[in-house]
């Protein structure tokens, strides 16, 4: 399914809250390893409380932000040496992510609650490792290499979207997918899993950091190859429109 031509300028937009589940599954030509079909689950169970929330007509900032100091929460109590509370938050915080776009998509889906969106999400992934370097000191090493590779992984991501949207690259130049790429190795539900395992596993947050980064970095190097290929060979034709293909930063996350 298509998500129709965007003005290049519009694709920040594109890749926030408030799209259907297909719109939201690609971004960049990278089909995503699991936030896909974990959406197709989650996002049915979403719309009851959303149309509750919408009916009242609470805005999906205000759930952005509510979930956004849900997951505060959860960083202060890993950084009390409390990671089961942490993950309680942690798993409401991504509750909360998943039902600001629900509720998006049934008010007004906005320029401004994407970037909020996605602005408080980057704080709270670096948030979370940072909190486990502060309750051990030890653990700050491996903290600080995962907090730099995340600035790897949604650097590429947010590079590769501008470029992509400058040079009017779309899905339909040489076919339905002619510039399709599955290179989306760490993305949310990958990041949340991680996350999870932190707190459940917090005597082994040092080997488990190290090995999420190091995938962040292999997700970094794909996207970065990609980019070089594709932006060498295809002209620039500034101005014109993006049409990303079928398929999912989401935005998600660790993008």
């Amino acid at each position: 399914m298509s998500i129709g031509r965007l003005p290049a300028g519009q694709i920040a937009r594109r890749t926030a809250r408030g799209l259907p589940e297909e719109e939201r599954a690609t971004f960049g030509n990278y089909r995503v390893m699991l936030d896909r079909p974990v959406r197709k689950i989650i996002d049915p169970w979403l719309e009851v409380p959303a149309a509750a929330l919408a009916a009242r007509n609470v805005s999906a900032n205000a759930v952005t932000l509510f979930g956004f100091a849900l997951g505060m929460v959860g960083c202060v109590a890993i950084a009390l040496r409390q990671p089961l509370w942490g993950l309680a938050f942690i798993l409401m915080n991504r509750l909360a992510d998943g039902l600001d776009g629900s509720v998006a998509r049934k008010t007004n889906a906005s320029d401004d609650g994407g970037f909020l969106d996605f602005v408080l999400d980057l704080l709270f992934y670096g948030g979370v490792p940072f909190s486990f370097a502060l309750a051990e000191p030890d653990r700050l090493l491996p903290a600080c290499f995962l907090i730099y590779s995340f600035m790897g992984t949604t650097g590429s991501f947010l590079a590769y979207a501008v470029i992509s949207a400058k040079r009017g690259i779309t899905s339909d130049r040489e076919g339905k997918k002619s510039f399709y790429y599955s290179v989306g190795l760490m993305e949310g539900t990958e990041t949340i899993l991680f996350f999870v395992l932190f707190c459940l596993l917090p005597a082994h947050f040092t080997p488990l950091a190290w090995t999420f980064g190091a995938l962040c970095w292999v997700t970094m190097l794909f996207r970065l190859l990609t980019g070089l290929v594709l932006f060498r060979e295809t002209p620039d034709v500034s101005g014109t429109t993006v049409e990303p293909p079928d398929n999912a930063p989401s935005a998600g996350f660790v993008k």
